[in-house]
């Protein structure tokens, strides 16, 4: 595994400031950036991978390899999810020729997460899409296996929510038994835990932080198996995460920093409105409306009356739409309703748009986030695909003592998360919150 830290030399780097400024969208989906697939959704998803490769996540040799393989074949949700699948199952199997010691085990493990996860994202359009739950596991198992292989292992455990505990794996520098800084990272709507590894794991535990990571409704564990959706009240997610951690004797209860990353810049802002013992906030980047991460042709479908919305979407929107379209939409709608994961796995189209939408309409934050108190990091990028100009707004909302830093394209963090410069995304996001927790 690289080290984080390693910046282009002579490259600038961002700035912190308490005003901001936003750049339009641009009409090319990745700007600047390296064209692996011609499609921008396929695109950007491989850029993850490569980036993933600056904390294990992946192999710069191994994803290129696939992106050829891809595109010789022809790219598509099928050749995608079936290359990406395979080379994660090659990675859990022993190498040929030798007996794989305990590190490259571990290593194997954590780039066929990435792998799985990266089959995981297109599978609904795949040729085979009832293998969601199973190419799920199979990432879960990879992950597992890679933590169970740490030195020290995470502690797993499963925290009280509801009906459905939150599976959990709480990161350790050592087992010392030190009282620590702790960063809760938060996922958004389609990643998995190996995001959190390369977002943000790797690099708590080399400043000697301890990290958590978790699945909560609609994702994860409880997304693909458990059949639990998002909901609008993420404090009753993270509260009972701070809970467990109040338990632990090796945990500083005063330095808790609670992150969230893609969609889960609306989560986490959330959380932290109504959870005082959080000391620190990233949103990475801020999100307000995340239904507005949704393309106005969609949201107009929605109107006040469900009959009348559902009539539109499935007599004039289903028929017409093209297959990748379709299947972005499945995905996009699945951690939301879970008739419409079980339609997709059976490649059908769900029929009900008018619940989702509404859950996710419910997910704006615009009036809340003036009762967060703690201080707070809204992070931006350049060319911001999904969320422009919400960072900016967030920003604007928030009371709190902030700061806002906006990724760029002059040292090739632009675009939604960063997906190709995660290393810098992480000088950024806990030099701010060393400074915030620690004072140093």
């Amino acid at each position: 595994m690289l080290a984080a830290g390693c910046t282009a030399s002579g490259a600038a780097a961002p700035t912190v400031s308490r005003t901001a400024s936003v750049s339009a969208p641009a009409d090319d989906p990745t700007p600047g950036v390296m064209t692996l697939f011609k499609d921008p959704a396929f695109n950007f998803n491989g850029l993850l991978a490569l980036g993933g490769s600056g904390y294990g996540a992946g192999e710069v040799g191994e994803v290129l390899t696939a992106v050829n393989v891809i595109n010789k074949a022809g790219l598509s949700a099928q050749t995608y999810t079936e290359t990406f699948k395979k080379l994660g199952d090659q990675l859990m199997e022993a190498p040929q020729g030798s007996k794989p010691g305990t590190q490259t085990t571990r290593l194997r493990a954590l780039r066929a997460a990435q792998y799985y996860g990266q089959a995981l994202f297109f599978v609904l359009g795949s040729d085979d899409p009832g293998s969601e739950e199973q190419l799920y596991k199979a990432g879960r198992g990879a992950w597992d296996k890679f933590g169970e292989l740490c030195d020290p292992a995470p502690v797993t455990a499963n925290v009280p929510y509801g009906k459905t505990p939150l599976p959990v794996w709480f990161f350790r520098p050592d087992a010392s038994g030190e009282r620590r800084p702790t960063v809760i990272l938060t996922n958004g709507s389609d990643g998995q835990n190996v995001d959190m590894w390369t977002y943000g794991v790797s690099a708590a535990l080399e400043r000697g932080w301890n990290a958590l990571v978790y699945d909560g409704p609609g994702q994860g564990q409880l997304l693909f198996v458990d059949q639990v959706v998002f909901t609008p009240h993420w404090e009753t997610v993270v509260t009972p995460l701070v809970d467990w951690l109040a338990a632990r004797s090796d945990v500083d209860m005063g330095k808790i920093a609670l992150t969230g990353l893609s969609m889960a810049g609306d989560l986490a802002p959330r959380a932290a409105a109504f959870e005082n013992r959080i000391a620190a906030l990233v949103a990475m980047p801020g999100v307000l409306t995340p239904w507005l991460g949704f393309p106005p042709e969609i949201r107009k479908i929605l109107t006040p009356d469900k009959e009348e919305t559902n009539n539109i979407w499935n007599k004039e929107v289903v028929p017409a739409l093209p297959p990748a379209a379709a299947a972005t939409l499945k995905k996009r709608i699945e951690p939301f309703s879970v008739p419409a994961m079980l339609d997709a796995r059976e490649g059908k189209m769900f029929t009900d748009f008018y619940t989702p939408a509404k859950l996710i309409e419910s997910l704006d934050i615009t009036n809340v986030v003036g009762r967060i108190k703690t201080p707070t990091l809204i992070l931006d990028y350049d060319y911001e695909q999904f969320y422009p100009g919400q960072p900016r707004r967030m920003f604007d909302k928030l009371t709190a003592p902030k700061d806002y830093v906006k990724l760029t394209t002059a040292t090739g963090a632009q675009l939604h998360c960063s997906p190709m410069a995660p290393q810098q995304h992480c000088e950024v996001v806990f030099d701010w919150l060393q400074e915030k927790l620690t004072g140093s």
